[in-house]
């Protein structure tokens, strides 16, 4: 018996050293649903469908399976604020979200639609979510380049 409880103590200790930890800001998550996700926003638009059904999470701001690269949307946002400084700063995490929100989705083009735009269409501010489940083409070439 005590052999197997020290095996199961054992199995525990490296499993939970397995464990990922999360790469986005949970304070910056959740003043992005309480802005955009509010009262006055749509319960049956495509972005609302993804919060309640949970598919959301990280991919407002990052790209990919490993979380670690950014979308457009989360680049503009990570420069605004410091995740260790600024993550407690509600203020300031709602302040950046607004600026963001007020830039084109497409730097290059006056005519393109803000991410506000296309938050409030119901639309995810980094593309579709078919293409935020993908690695960003520019970490294959990294890849590539080592």
């Amino acid at each position: 018996m005590r052999k197997i409880v020290l095996m199961l103590f054992v199995g525990l200790i490296a499993t939970s050293g397995l464990a990922r930890p999360a790469v986005a800001i949970m304070s910056f998550h959740k003043e992005f649903i309480k802005l955009y996700l509010g009262e006055d926003s749509d319960p049956d638009s495509d972005l609302a469908k993804l919060v309640k059904e949970k598919k959301l999470k990280c991919l407002v701001c990052h790209q990919g399976k490993k979380k670690k690269h950014h979308n457009p949307y989360g680049e503009h946002f990570e420069a605004l604020l410091d995740k260790k400084k600024d993550k407690k700063d509600l203020e300031k995490i709602v302040a950046a979200l607004k600026k963001v929100g007020a830039m084109h989705s497409d730097p290059d083009d006056e005519n393109s639609p803000t991410y506000d735009e296309l938050i409030k269409a119901g639309k995810l501010p980094g593309g579709s979510l078919e293409d935020l489940k993908k690695e960003p083409p520019k970490s294959e070439e990294a890849k590539k380049s080592k």
